[in-house]
């Protein structure tokens, strides 16, 4: 069934609201760009995907660039969301880690073909597209460095370095656990790289105790 199924009436198309129909063909592109890589894939691909006339695609994306790019948006966001979520969701410092490393074996296990986009896109050296990547990586760690300063009161360049290896060791063994074909069941590879991180960043104390 293609993302455009159940999108016509009488071999006309639906008008959809222009929210629905941008995300429908969002939809579409993402697993175009995922099957077929960004350099082979062609708009008309995407348009017969989402079963829509290319006009119609044009509408809403001028480019087959600017679509990529509204993709990576939506992703990068909810990413850096989910992280920020799990610093402010609790002041229990070993669940913000559990919930830091859970925010990426979730992405990577559920929205894999999203992951894939953004990690391991064949357009990584377009400026445009590492920018958002590199923002993914900043947003998360200026969501834990927050959270680190605050509770140890250490500078805001050595929280950012803290930071920086936490969110690094998640993502890293997020990929490759998805790489590996999640041999280690999922709850277990999340416990074991937050046990690693919690072991370092436990070692810092909070404020008004003595290390």
């Amino acid at each position: 069934m293609t993302a455009g199924s159940g999108a016509q009436t009488a071999g006309r198309p639906t008008r959809l609201p222009r929210s629905a129909r941008r995300k429908q063909l969002l939809t579409a592109a993402q697993e175009v760009f995922v099957a077929q890589g960004y350099h082979s894939a062609a708009m008309d691909d995407i348009a017969e995907r989402a079963g829509v006339s290319k006009p119609v695609l044009y509408q809403h994306f001028p480019g087959k660039l600017e679509l990529y790019l509204a993709l990576l948006d939506t992703h990068c966001d909810a990413i850096v969301a989910n992280v920020r979520r799990a610093m402010e969701g609790t002041n229990d410092n070993r669940e913000r880690v559990d919930g830091a490393v859970r925010a990426y074996f979730d992405f990577v296990d559920h929205e894999s073909e999203a992951f894939r986009l953004v990690f391991e896109s064949d357009l990584r050296n377009d400026p445009a597209v590492r920018e958002r990547v590199e923002r993914v990586e900043k947003g998360c760690i200026a969501a834990i460095t927050d959270t680190i300063m605050a509770d140890t009161g250490v500078s805001q360049a050595r929280a950012e370095l803290l930071a920086s290896g936490l969110v690094g060791a998640a993502e890293t063994a997020a990929q490759f656990w998805l790489a590996g074909g999640r041999q280690v069941p999922k709850a277990e590879a999340e416990a074991l790289v937050a046990s690693l991180n919690w072991r370092g960043i436990a070692s810092f104390p909070l404020h008004g105790e003595s290390a």
